[in-house]
């Protein structure tokens, strides 16, 4: 039974979809059962069928329920053994106050080897995680800017800070975090870092003693491959599945570390559902393992409200959380941050009782103001808002304009979007089509560690700091570069 209230603040559709997936976790609705038909269910709560149908989409994209085509929609299986860590979390989950107490954007360096041409060489670049500059909110940040500096006093300036950043910044952050990603933890666990390089080199250095090697998903992220490499850890790359990464696999490799993108797989965009996510868990309980959740972009989730954590379903302390003010705000703030478990922490201070936090005091304070006045929120929600638009823009371009003879993945979230392009050309010729036509598409062979299992003939599109129209131009353009000429 469904109960809504009409005086909350919490929209309806939130409202049915939590106490659905309440029920599917407690085992009151049974794995495979059908669940009531949007009309159906829509008429009983006497709501609109698109609330109805904004939970199931909700839950659906958590994989709490699946859909096939005439039969509606049936709960799906979850492991049972971790079904009391799930009710767990959920009953202890509060509202944090603060207390009183004391990834960055790719460089287009990485594709250098496709093509060194200036950016100034294109009249369209669909250039991957970057956001408009219009977008950033300059005035705002400048008039904090100007009132956090007025505020420093001398002693401040020649005072070393916390090694893991400022209390009242870690109390905001953890806060935020909370409300947007269900992720629990105290403000002494977050350690504020100075961008994703610097954050996986810490863990790297953490972990020396006690491991040399992690499991990687393939594709993926090459900034963090690099990293390990460099820091001497053997990569294991793991084959992606429809669903994520590969269980099966990640247990074979012998790995005890495993580096994922859960919530927006960088760069096919696969979501890893619930069912998965919960055997993620037990394979690192069982092998004293540790998951590192990259969250990079988990503000722009188009289609559904974003997917909550894996960190905010554990309850054994083998995740650590990193994210990012990069992709939503800026890449040049050189700001993220990691949640680390309570296990990890105190190794944390032995080993780098020596080290500062690399964020200077006055950044660490603008954006804790910036967070506290809401400015934060609000940019996301401006920002969401432009960007799904640009999305929708493209997707709808795409299929005007070059229709059946494309395959898009990494749809529906994030700043980017995977082009299949399904005419005999390589990812290569692709690339070089498109520069003959002023427009600059991006390689995505760069992610595969197991080339041979790429198919070469894809090619990333960002989009977030293009103009709407240019977006259309650009794709106009892709048409008689990729299948005007072969006729």
């Amino acid at each position: 039974m469904i109960v809504l209230d009409i005086d909350s603040k919490t929209p309806l559709y939130l409202q049915i979809y939590n106490q659905l997936k309440d029920q599917i976790i407690s085992g009151e609705i049974i794995a495979g059962s059908k669940l009531p038909s949007t009309r159906k269910l829509s008429i009983q709560l006497n709501v609109s069928r698109n609330t109805v149908e904004s939970a199931y989409m909700q839950l659906s994209s958590e994989g709490y329920i699946g859909s096939k085509a005439g039969s509606g929609f049936f709960s799906l299986k979850l492991d049972n053994s971790f079904i009391s860590n799930l009710k767990n979390k959920n009953m202890s989950s509060q509202k944090i106050e603060p207390n009183t107490q004391k990834n960055s954007s790719l460089s287009n360096d990485i594709y250098n080897s496709f093509d060194n041409s200036s950016d100034d060489y294109y009249q369209y670049n669909f250039e991957y995680g970057k956001l408009s500059a219009s977008d950033f909110p300059l005035r705002i940040w400048k008039r904090i800017s100007n009132k956090c500096l007025s505020n420093l006093n001398a002693e401040d300036m020649i005072s070393y800070g916390s090694r893991t950043g400022e209390n009242e910044l870690q109390i905001e952050i953890m806060n935020y975090l909370k409300r947007s990603r269900g992720v629990t933890c105290k403000s002494e666990q977050i350690i504020i870092s100075s961008g994703m390089g610097y954050c996986l080199s810490l863990l790297c250095q953490l972990f020396r003693e006690d491991f040399n090697q992690i499991a990687l998903e393939d594709p993926g992220y090459t900034g963090a491959k690099d990293i390990f490499i460099n820091n001497g850890y053997k990569v294991n790359p793991i084959n992606l599945e429809a669903d994520g990464i590969d269980i099966n696999e990640l247990e074979n490799s012998k790995s005890r570390i495993v580096y994922v993108t859960p919530s927006h797989q960088f760069p096919t965009g696969v979501v890893i559902p619930i069912a998965k996510r919960l055997k993620l868990l037990d394979w690192a309980i069982r092998n004293q393992g540790i998951i590192i959740e990259d969250d990079y972009d988990s503000e722009f989730k188009y289609n559904s409200k974003p997917i909550p954590s894996i960190q905010s379903i554990d309850s054994n302390g083998t995740v650590i959380y990193i994210g990012t003010f990069s992709k939503a705000l800026s890449p040049s703030l050189r700001i993220n941050y990691m949640v680390l478990p309570n296990n990890l922490l105190e190794k944390f201070h032995q080993n780098f009782k020596m080290y500062q936090s690399p964020v200077p005091l006055l950044e660490q304070k603008i954006i804790q103001q910036f967070i506290k006045l809401g400015h934060y929120e609000r940019h996301l929600r401006k920002i969401y808002l432009i960007n799904k638009r640009k999305y929708n823009i493209l997707i709808n371009a795409i299929k005007e304009f070059l229709g059946q003879n494309v395959t898009i993945h990494a749809q529906n979230a994030g700043l980017h979007i995977l082009l299949e392009v399904n005419n005999g050309l390589t990812e290569k010729v692709l690339i070089e089509t498109a520069k003959n036509c002023s427009v600059r598409v991006y390689p995505v062979s760069l992610f595969w560690m197991q080339k041979h299992k790429y198919k070469d003939n894809m090619v990333l599109l960002g989009f977030g700091s293009m103009l709407e129209q240019d977006i259309v131009d650009g794709i106009k353009l892709l048409k008689k570069a990729w299948f005007d000429n072969m006729y």
